[in-house]
C-alpha cells in the first residue's frame, strides 16, 4: 500500500477511523472533509477534518456511555449528512458494526433488518428532508422497533425543528453529543474484524447482511477511489450515491476520507428544485469527479440540454458511471452535453459484495482509449474469467459467459452476516474454484470487458440466448423511448417469448406507429427473434429507491401471478404495481377482442 494510505498498529492491528480523520487532522485540520449540499439549494455547510473528529468522538464517547461494545451491531437510519458520516465513523471508532439501512426503507424492512444481525441501538433522525418533501424518519423507526426486542435505545438527532415523540428509550442525540468528552481512543481492531454489514437484495427476495471486514475493504475503497478516479488533492469529489448504498459507503464515505478528500454529501433528488440540480451543485461547489448513476441521467436526458448548458461545467475533469450497465444513448448524452466531450467517462462495474470497483476503464495507460458503454479493464488484482454452461473456462476474445473472478481480492466481502452457508451457495458452488458474480460478460476483440446484464435476465427464444438488456439497449435507441424493461415468459412454441414495458418521452397518439419502429429496430440491431411479442406501454417502471428496475414483479404480471407479488416495500413507489397491472389487463382486452 503506497505511504499514508492505511495507518497500522503494532501485529497489523489498526482503527479505520484514525485513517479517515486523525491521521489528517494531525497534518492539515482545517482541511474540509465534508461539504453537506442540503436538500434547500444555495445552503451547503462545509465541514473540516477538525470538526469531523470532534463530532465522531463525541458520538463514538455516547454510544459507549449507553453500552454499545466492540461487536455490538448498530443499525443506522438516517438522511445524507455529517452526523450519518459521523455515526458510521464513531461506530467504526468503538469496534461496533454498522448496518446503515437506507432512510426510504419502510418499517417492515427496517425491522426485517435490525432483527437479522441482532442490532443493539438505532441511530435516526427526528425526519428527513428531500425534494422539499419531509420524510418522517423518527416514526418509522418507533413502528419498526415494535417487533425488535434487541433495540435497548434509539438515539434520535434533530433534522427539522419539528418535535416528535421521545419514549422511554429515545435519547436526544446532540444533546448527549455536547456533554460527551471531545476525545476518544480508538479500538485496536484486527484487519479481519467486522467494519460494517450492508444488506442487498438476494433472488430469494430475502435480504441478505453483505459482511465486509477492516483493512482489506479500507484499502480497496481507498486505491479505487484514487486511481479509478485520478482524484488529485484539493479535488471536490462529488459522489451523489445515498449512504444507504454501497456506492455511499465506498465513494462518499470511507475511499475519499481515508484518501483525506473533500466529500461532496448530496441530501436533495436530480430535479429539485428543477432538472438544472446536479449541475447548479457542480458549479457553485466546483466539483471536479462527479460519479452518478445511469437511472438519473436517463431521467434528465428526458429534460433537454438547456438544464445542463446553463451551468459553468469547467471544473469537471471526470465523470463516472455506477449502479447499472449504461446504455449508448446515455453515455453520449453524459459524455457531450454534461462533460463538453473533454471529461473522462468511466462506466465502473462493480457489486455491493465486491467492497470497490472491479472494472472500469482507468486506470490505464495515458490517454488509451474508452469505447462508450463498456467498463472494459479489471483493476489491480482483478482476475476475470468468462465461463460456459459447463463451468469451463472460455478461453480467447470475442467471447461471452458468466463473468467470475478467479483469485481473491482485498475488498471482497467475507460472508453473509448469519448464514456463511448462504454466502459459499450464491457465490462459490455455480462454479466452483471462482466467485461467480452474476452477471454475464461479453469480451471484445482487444480483450476489453462489457457487462450484459444478470444471468437471471437471460431468456432463451427458440434456443437462442438472449440477454434482455439487450433488447433493452437496441429499443432505447427510439428518440422516443427513454426506458424499457424487457421480461420473459413463457411461449408455446418458441419456449420463452419477450415481454416489453415501455415508457414514452411525450403522450403521443402515435403508440402503434412507435411499436411498429421498436420492432424494426430490435430485428436490425440484433435479429428477427429477437423482438418482443409483446410490447405495452406504460407511465414508469416499477424501481427501488436506488433506480434498479424489479424485474421480478413485471414477470409476476406477464405470467399472471400478480397474487403473489413477494416484498414489494423496497419500491421507490409500491403503487406502481397496480399501475402496471391495470394497464396490462386493458392490453389483454384488447388483443383478445
Amino acid at each position: 500500500a503506497p505511504a499514508g494510505s492505511a495507518r497500522w498498529f503494532l501485529g497489523g492491528r489498526l482503527n479505520v477511523s484514525v485513517n479517515c480523520l486523525d491521521q489528517h487532522v494531525e497534518k492539515s485540520p482545517n482541511r474540509v472533509a465534508l461539504i453537506w449540499e442540503r436538500d434547500e439549494p444555495g445552503t451547503a455547510v462545509h465541514v473540516t477534518y477538525r470538526e469531523l473528529l470532534d463530532l465522531t468522538c463525541r458520538l463514538a464517547n455516547t454510544l459507549k456511555k449507553y453500552g454499545i461494545q466492540k461487536g455490538d451491531r448498530v443499525a443506522i437510519y438516517m438522511s445524507v449528512s455529517p452526523l450519518s458520516v459521523a455515526a458510521m465513523l464513531a461506530c467504526a471508532r468503538i469496534g461496533a458494526v454498522h448496518s446503515v439501512v437506507f432512510a426510504g426503507f419502510s418499517a417492515e424492512s427496517l425491522a426485517g433488518r435490525i432483527l437479522d444481525s441482532g442490532c443493539k441501538a438505532v441511530i435516526t433522525y427526528n425526519q428527513g428532508v428531500r425534494g422539499g418533501r419531509i420524510i418522517e424518519l423518527k416514526t418509522t423507526v418507533d413502528e419498526a422497533v415494535k417487533s425488535c426486542p434487541s433495540i435497548k435505545h434509539v438515539f434520535v438527532a434533530q433534522r427539522t425543528d419539528n418535535k416528535v415523540q421521545m419514549g422511554d428509550r429515545d435519547i436526544p442525540l446532540e444533546e448527549e453529543m455536547t456533554k460527551a468528552d471531545s476525545v476518544c481512543t480508538p479500538e485496536s481492531m484486527d484487519s479481519e474484524d467486522m467494519l460494517f454489514m450492508l444488506y442487498t437484495s438476494g433472488s430469494t427476495g430475502k435480504p441478505k447482511g453483505i459482511v465486509h471486514t477492516q483493512a482489506g475493504y479500507l484499502l480497496y475503497a481507498a486505491l479505487t477511489h484514487k486511481y479509478v478516479f485520478d482524484y488529485q488533492q484539493g479535488d471536490v469529489f462529488g459522489c451523489v450515491a445515498d449512504i444507504g448504498w454501497i456506492t455511499g459507503h465506498s465513494y462518499v464515505v470511507y475511499g475519499p476520507l481515508c484518501n483525506g478528500a473533500t466529500s461532496v454529501l448530496f441530501e436533495s433528488t436530480p430535479v429539485y428544485p428543477d432538472p438544472g440540480r446536479y449541475w447548479e451543485v457542480v458549479q457553485r461547489l466546483k466539483i471536479n469527479q462527479f460519479y452518478g448513476a445511469p437511472t438519473a441521467i436517463r431521467l434528465l436526458l428526458n429534460y433537454g440540454e438547456e438544464w445542463v448548458t446553463k451551468y459553468d461545467r469547467s471544473s469537471l475533469k471526470v465523470l463516472g458511471s455506477v449502479g447499472e450497465p449504461i446504455n449508448k444513448e446515455a453515455w453520449q448524452w453524459f459524455y457531450q452535453v454534461v462533460g463538453e466531450g473533454r471529461c473522462t467517462l468511466v462506466d465502473t462495474w462493480w457489486q455491493t459484495e465486491t467492497g470497490g470497483i472491479c472494472i472500469a476503464p482507468r486506470p490505464s495507460e495515458e490517454k488509451a482509449e474508452i469505447i462508450p458503454a463498456m467498463a472494459m479493464r479489471p483493476f489491480f488484482g482483478i482476475v476475470p474469467v468468462l465461463v460456459d454452461e459447463n463451468g469451463e473456462v472460455i478461453e480467447g476474445n470475442d467471447v461471452s459467459g458468466a463473468l467470475c473472478i478467479a483469485q481473491p481480492w482485498p475488498g471482497m466481502a467475507r460472508t453473509i452476516y448469519g448464514d456463511h452457508q448462504r454466502f459459499i451457495d450464491a457465490y462459490f458452488k455455480v462454479y466452483p474454484g471462482y466467485y461467480f458474480t452474476g452477471d454475464g460478460a461479453y469480451r471484445s476483440q482487444k480483450g476489453y470487458y462489457q457487462i450484459t446484464g444478470r444471468m437471471d435476465d437471460i431468456i432463451n427464444v427458440s434456443g437462442h440466448r438472449l440477454g434482455t438488456a439487450e433488447i433493452e439497449d437496441a429499443m432505447a435507441d427510439h428518440p422516443e423511448v427513454p426506458e424499457t424493461a424487457v421480461v420473459g415468459y413463457p411461449h408455446k412454441i418458441k419456449g420463452e417469448g419477450a415481454f416489453a414495458f415501455v415508457v414514452l418521452k411525450e403522450q403521443t397518439a402515435h403508440v402503434d406507429h412507435i411499436k411498429e419502429e421498436l420492432k424494426t429496430i430490435v430485428a436490425s440491431k440484433i435479429a428477427k427473434y429477437a423482438v418482443p411479442d409483446h410490447i405495452l406501454v406504460v407511465k414508469r417502471l416499477p424501481k427501488t429507491r436506488s433506480g434498479k428496475i424489479m424485474r421480478r414483479l413485471l414477470r409476476k404480471v406477464v405470467t399472471e401471478q400478480s397474487s403473489s407479488m413477494g416484498d414489494v416495500t423496497t419500491l421507490d413507489d409500491p403503487s406502481v404495481v397496480k399501475e402496471i397491472l391495470d394497464a396490462y389487463q386493458k392490453y389483454k382486452e384488447k388483443n383478445s377482442s
